[in-house]
């Protein structure tokens, strides 16, 4: 095996990853809805005017500024008001990516720019009917990643809805929580503070696009659903959005203060900042090539991510603490993972780092993972499980300990206490034969439904073969629950099966052979003795 070539395609893969406050604006005006325009390509918002590009069966707006550039004396800083504009700005194509993880980065850096607060907007053909609205935040572990990777037009075709795909800052840029870049707990989160200035900017402008600002849905995947959790109990985000949906997010992965802070004063030593009396204006005065190495602040397994901080002013308490309290905000939730999450880390492990899973190496995993308690996993998650195949079962097993404990089991306690405060619907996506790239094809072991290979089935975002028949009619029918969900809170498809609410436990299995509801979801996936370890 080529390890350098097996790494540069690999890449592709964290592009749709996913481990992905501050600027004012005014209210909502008044003014009635504007009447059809004879141009739908020409749209004009508070900052100036666009021009998009005009389909059979969609519009696109793409590249569009939603706050001003975050340089200079901005960078490290909540962002502000996009500029105005004169006369017309294209809007035909994505802006540049902002600065990605170099280990990560396909592109190895093209595309990409400091300036990088751009959104897109994805909408049905222009009508006078107002259309309700999905705000998706990509993920990536918060240093890879953009909004352009998905296109949205099936969604906005069949679905009937505005989708806006987003741009925030990532890695060190985004997420840096060096105690002199703020007042005390007021540093870190620049990336979610990008998240909240693009709902305010759909909120102030949507309805110029044909979106309904009183039906703003937000979602996410991986790390951009849980920039949703964040959402969900962060005071900036509150009355910004009507619905949720958390989709493959370990929500439990934020970093504390203490540790951000120590990570982020270590970080600046490194790159030439060691004191904390005059970093601030060290670190502003780099070149921004010199800090696009992450700064990391949490494991899961043996990957990495950096994030949002909290006992901050803008996240004073982690999301999975804060809806255990009761105090998210209580709007209707879609909530699920993937069936096979972990498996996709321990793939990219196999093929980056030629690390072959060992029976040997077995109990060594699940001590750096799990600690004290890794002989109660390898008791639960023994390797003969998993098959006769040591060169399989053993990733495989790895695999499984880490989806149900970090992925499958946080989602079904998170959506247990969501219930109680609006309606929640859980899935799970479980097409073990999910469409996945070349690599990943010549593995020993199957990668099944692993993490970030749902999002295929509701975007075009290519690297990998096209869906069968059977997966096509799975993802017309995901696109119309998620759709319906966005329009009226409730998940719904034409001649699929009813979607219960939570309730009692029920998930809806997302299968291309049928899907089904099924009660066994924490069963499966082992969860009272998950929740017995924490206890």
């Amino acid at each position: 095996m080529q390890p350098g070539p097996v790494r540069r395609r690999l890449a592709a893969l964290v592009l749709v990853l996913v481990l992905a406050t501050g600027c004012t604006s005014t209210a909502p005006s008044d003014r009635p809805d504007p009447a059809p325009r004879a141009d739908p390509s020409l749209v004009r918002t508070a900052s100036g005017a666009l021009r998009g590009t005009v389909a059979d069966d969609h519009r696109l707006f793409a590249g569009i500024p939603y706050a001003a550039p975050p340089v200079g004396r901005l960078r490290w800083r909540p962002p502000e008001p996009a500029p105005a504009w004169d006369g017309e700005r294209q809007a035909t194509r994505s802006g540049p990516r902002c600065l990605q993880d170099p280990g990560g980065d396909l592109e190895l850096g093209r595309q990409t720019d400091e300036d990088c607060l751009r959104l897109n907007v994805w909408t049905p053909p222009a009508s006078d009917e107002k259309r309700p609205v999905m705000v998706w935040i990509h993920g990536g572990a918060f240093v890879n990643g953009s909004g352009g990777i998905y296109d949205a037009r099936r969604l906005a075709a069949r679905g009937e809805i505005v989708v806006v795909t987003v741009n925030y800052r990532l890695g060190t840029m985004g997420f840096l929580a060096h105690p002199a870049l703020g007042s005390a707990g007021d540093v870190g989160n620049y990336g979610l503070a990008d998240q909240q200035a693009a709902l305010r900017w759909v909120r102030d402008n949507i309805a110029e696009f044909g979106g309904d600002p009183a039906r703003v849905t937000v979602a996410g995947e991986s790390a951009g659903g849980m920039s949703v959790c964040d959402h969900l109990v962060a005071p900036g985000s509150q009355g910004l959005f009507a619905a949720a949906i958390i989709q493959s997010a370990p929500c439990q992965a934020q970093a504390p203060l203490p540790v951000a802070e120590q990570r982020s004063l270590d970080y600046a030593a490194g790159v030439g900042c060691p004191d904390p009396g005059t970093a601030a204006d060290c670190l502003r005065a780099l070149p921004a090539d010199t800090l696009r190495k992450p700064v990391w602040f949490v494991e899961i397994g043996a990957d990495r991510l950096t994030g949002p901080v909290t006992g901050t002013t803008a996240l004073p308490v982690d999301p999975v603490r804060a809806i255990a309290d009761g105090t998210a905000a209580p709007v209707p939730v879609l909530i699920g993972t993937n069936r096979d999450e972990f498996t996709l880390f321990v793939a990219m492990r196999y093929l980056r780092d030629d690390y072959r899973y060992t029976p040997e190496q077995y109990p060594g995993l699940l001590a750096d993972t799990f600690g004290p308690d890794a002989a109660q996993v390898a008791a639960r998650y023994p390797i003969d499980r998993f098959g006769p195949d040591s060169r399989a079962s053993v990733p495989l097993a790895y695999a499984a300990t880490v989806t149900d404990a970090e992925f499958a089991c946080v989602a079904d306690r998170m959506a247990t206490e969501l219930r109680g405060a609006a309606p929640v619907y859980a899935y799970e996506f479980n097409d073990r034969q999910a469409p996945a790239p070349e690599p990943l094809q010549t593995l020993p072991f199957p990668v099944g439904a692993g993490h970030s290979l749902e999002l295929r089935y509701l975007f075009d975002v290519g690297g990998a073969p096209p869906l069968s028949p059977r997966q096509q009619a799975l993802s017309e029918a995901m696109i119309d629950y998620w759709s319906a969900f966005v329009a009226t809170g409730t998940p719904s498809a034409p001649g699929a099966p009813p979607w219960p609410q939570f309730g009692d436990g029920s998930y809806l299995s997302l299968r291309p052979d049928g899907s089904r509801v099924t009660t066994a979801f924490a069963q499966e996936h082992q969860c009272a003795f998950w929740a017995d370890l924490e206890d």
